[in-house]
Parts: structure tokens; C-alpha cells; sequence
């Protein structure tokens, strides 16, 4: 017993150093980032890079390893996982689709979002099919490719929705489009996903992808049918009063949250899909979007998500893309991510009526990728369709395709009529 609650104190020790640096270290350079006009998620990001063998693990090995050990322990694993269902829920409750009411908006947002899906989506199926036997010979190359044009064609709504704040875009008919556009990409792309989890793991077999097929249908029919209803009730039951969450009512939705994780992994799809499926049912309500924000939704952004992003860096070693392969894929890889966003976007914007100047910025805003790309990307790994070095390149890839966004904007926004906020300027 002894050796038992010492070896468990040894473990609480080290898991609780590594929270303090993980912490630490993201909001440290969460607002050195703000600082230099980017996202201070993108700050998070780098931040966990900074901790894992492309930095901290390269330069103080020994150190390293006894901190962090070889890769993320099982607390560390479990943690992370428990933030992203608890994110994607509140992700799923920003979900706005009541702009596509309006008429002028309608056909711009469909036509942007076609583009910015279909065709990235192609490129990283082209990209997977001939890479494949270079950079991941012994992995089914349908499946490689599918992880591939999905992880291309995703769109980070979250931080996409903080650029527009920043910029005071999300008022404008840019803005509008722009994340109206986002959340339907967004959703393709889960639902792509899903189908993709599903095949993959399904290990081939037609009759378990059958199953699983089906169990997501009689998932959707629950949430639309059951569910839906169910959340109306819950919140005329106990309302939000003050702008706060009943306790019981914080209770029943995180069981709630954490039941769909089950049923949603289950299913072969991973939980973080149960999150995000529970945060679909509330997003008609906005006094509890807004209290689960306030109450929930902070502690999750700066407790759980550094340790997302540390557990990315612990599986990303940046430096050891040293070969001259490597390195041409990379470019390949950032130059369809890149100008398949763009350009499409811009031709869509252009067909629905939009400047020259708006429709390039249309296009960057959808280049957006950060945390929605290293979700799919983690997907991808743990099943072990990416191996670890298209795993790297993709990393960098979403860090890249995120921080143009800022100034290509300080320099697109002025030529399109628009102001950039004080504060932002340089």
C-alpha cells in the first residue's frame, strides 16, 4: 500500500509540473502573440511545439525526457482528450447558420464554400495518391489520401471567428460570408471525417462499415428527434438566471456531453464527435452559450487546450524534416494548402459579386486552419493513416496557413475600404 500511494504521489508530482509549464508557457506566449497582432491561440500552438523535441526536447534532451518522459503520459493523454470533447461542445455551440437566411448572402456563402471544400479536398486526394509511396508505403493509400484532402479542405471556425472580432469584420458582409462559409466547411468536414474514421477503422470490412454507417444515422436521428427537444426542455426547466448555469443543469449537460462521446466512439468515430454533436443542440440558445462560455468555456480555453497543444508538440518534431524529400513535400503540401484556398475562394467570391480586393480577402480569411487542422491531423495519427513525418509537415502547414492570415489582412483591408481597429496596426 505504501509503495502504492508513493509511486501514485511520484506520478500527481509530475503530471502537476507539467500543467504548471504548459500553462505557463501558453499564456505566455499567447500574449506575445497578441502583441505582435496574431491570434493568441497560434502563440498556444507554437508554444507546444516549443516544448517537444523541436525545441525544448532537442536542445535539453535529459531534461526533457525526465519532465515529459518520451511522449505524453496516460494522465497527459487523457486530459487532452477530455478538453477536446469539452471544446468541440463549445465549438458546436457557435455554430451560427441564421445569416444563410438572408437572400444576398445566400448564394455568396454556398458558392465560397463549395470552392473552399471541393477543391482543396481534391489536391490533398492528388497529393496523398502521389505521395503515398514515398512517405507512407506501408499505409493504405485511399485511406492516406482521404485524411490528407480532408485535413486541406478544413477551415478553423474558432479562430477565423476571433480574426473577424479583431478586425472588426464580423459586422460586415465579408465577415458574414466569411464564417457563414467556414461553418458549413466545417461541418462537411466532420461529417467527411467521420465517414473517413468510420472505413478506416472499419478494417475494411463492408459489414462493420454497414454498422457503423447506420449507427451514425440513428445517431443524427436522435439528436434532431430526442435530443433536440430534450435540450429545449432542460433549459425551461431550469433557465439561466443572471446570466448563470444552474448547477444541475451544468451536471446534465456534461453527462450529456460525455454519453454522446461514448456512443460517438463506440461507433468508431472518436468521442470529440459526441462533443461536438451535444454542442449542436444548444446552439439556439444564446443566454446558455453565452453562460457556458463565461463559466465553462474559459477554464476549458486555458486549462485544457495548452494541454492539447502540448501533446501535438510532443508528436512533432519539427527538425527532423532534414531530408531533401521531406523538404520538397513540404512545399508541395503548403503550396496547395495555400493557393487551394485562395484561389478558389477568390473565383467564388468573384462569381457571387464581390471586388477583386474582397474576394482576396475571402480567400485568406478561409486559409484559416490552426486548431481544426491539428484536431484531424491527431485523428489521423492514432489511427496511424499519417505517419510522423507527414504529421510534422501538416503541423506546419496549419501554423502557416494561420498566421498569414494577419498580415495579409493589414495589407488587403485598406485597399478594400476598410479600417484596421487601433491596436492592430502594426
Amino acid at each position: 500500500m505504501t509503495a502504492s500511494v508513493h509511486q501514485a504521489e511520484h506520478l500527481l508530482f509530475f503530471v502537476l509540473l507539467q500543467l504548471i509549464i504548459m500553462i505557463g508557457a501558453a499564456r505566455l506566449l499567447n500574449s506575445l502573440f497578441r502583441r505582435l497582432g496574431q491570434p493568441g491561440v497560434i502563440g498556444e500552438i507554437v508554444a507546444g511545439l516549443m516544448l517537444g523535441p523541436s525545441l525544448f526536447g532537442h536542445f535539453f534532451p535529459d531534461v526533457s525526457a525526465q519532465i515529459f518522459g518520451t511522449g505524453a503520459s496516460p494522465p497527459i493523454a487523457i486530459l487532452s482528450q477530455i478538453g477536446l470533447i469539452l471544446l468541440m461542445f463549445q465549438i458546436g455551440t457557435d455554430f451560427e447558420f441564421g445569416h444563410l437566411k438572408a437572400a444576398r448572402n445566400r448564394r455568396a456563402t454556398l458558392t465560397v464554400a463549395v470552392a473552399s471544400i471541393c477543391v482543396p479536398l481534391a489536391l490533398g486526394l492528388i497529393i496523398g495518391e502521389a505521395s503515398a509511396p514515398i512517405l507512407a508505403p506501408s499505409i493504405d493509400p485511399l485511406t492516406y489520401s482521404l485524411f490528407l484532402g480532408v485535413a486541406l479542405a478544413i477551415t478553423a471556425v474558432p479562430i477565423l471567428g476571433r480574426i473577424l472580432r479583431e478586425y472588426g469584420l464580423n459586422q460586415t458582409e465579408i465577415g458574414v460570408v466569411a464564417i457563414s462559409a467556414a461553418a458549413i466547411n466545417d461541418v462537411v468536414g466532420w461529417i467527411l471525417l467521420a465517414g473517413v474514421s468510420a472505413y478506416a477503422t472499419a478494417r475494411f470490412s463492408s459489414l462493420q462499415m454497414g454498422l457503423q454507417l447506420g449507427g451514425l444515422v440513428v445517431l443524427m436521428v436522435a439528436l434532431w428527434v430526442v435530443l433536440r427537444p430534450l435540450a429545449g426542455y432542460l433549459l425551461r426547466k431550469l433557465p439561466i438566471r443572471d446570466a448563470e448555469l444552474p448547477p444541475n443543469l451544468m451536471a446534465i449537460v456534461l453527462c450529456l456531453i460525455f454519453a454522446l462521446a461514448i456512443w460517438t466512439f463506440q461507433l468508431g468515430i472518436f468521442a470529440i464527435f459526441g462533443g461536438f454533436a451535444g454542442g449542436l443542440l444548444f446552439h439556439r440558445h444564446p443566454a446558455f452559450v453565452e453562460a457556458w462560455r463565461r463559466q465553462v468555456g474559459q477554464f476549458v480555453l486555458v486549462f485544457f487546450l495548452p494541454i492539447f497543444f502540448t501533446f501535438t508538440g510532443l508528436r512533432t518534431n519539427i527538425l527532423g524534416l532534414a531530408s531533401a524529400t521531406d523538404l520538397e513535400w513540404l512545399a508541395i503540401v503548403l503550396a496547395a494548402a495555400i493557393l487551394g484556398k485562395i484561389i478558389p475562394v477568390y473565383l467564388g467570391g468573384r462569381m457571387a459579386g464581390f471586388s477583386h480586393h474582397e474576394s482576396t480577402i475571402l480567400g485568406s480569411l478561409m486559409n484559416t486552419r490552426a486548431l481544426m487542422e491539428l484536431i484531424v491531423l491527431n485523428i489521423g495519427f492514432d489511427l496511424g493513416f499519417i505517419p510522423q513525418n507527414v504529421f510534422t509537415i501538416m503541423v506546419i502547414m496549419a501554423v502557416v496557413t494561420t498566421v498569414m492570415t494577419g498580415p495579409l489582412l493589414k495589407v488587403l483591408l485598406p485597399r478594400a475600404g476598410h479600417r484596421i481597429p487601433v491596436g492592430i496596426e502594426a
